[in-house]
């Protein structure tokens, strides 16, 4: 699976955000769960129409944005 089966941008929901296909749960709030120490399953109790592939394709879209981060380091 690659995260672009799961997660779309279209500028006409949440302003562009990346969200899971289908919904209106952006990419970011999923990330956000997972850093403040929710688990997956407390995330798909809450969220029942979410899969464990949605959450995936959430990591892996993060991944590959991190991935093509470039960091500008100025000398002083």
């Amino acid at each position: 699976m690659q995260w672009q089966d799961r997660v779309v941008i279209d500028p006409k929901v949440l302003v562009g955000k990346p969200v899971i296909k289908g919904t209106r749960i952006a990419v970011e709030f999923v990330i956000d769960l997972l850093a403040r120490g929710w688990t997956i399953e407390q995330i798909l109790h809450e969220y029942d129409h979410l899969t464990a592939e949605d959450i995936q394709a959430c990591l892996s879209y993060a991944s590959e944005v991190l991935k093509s981060e470039r960091i500008y380091l100025t000398t002083s």
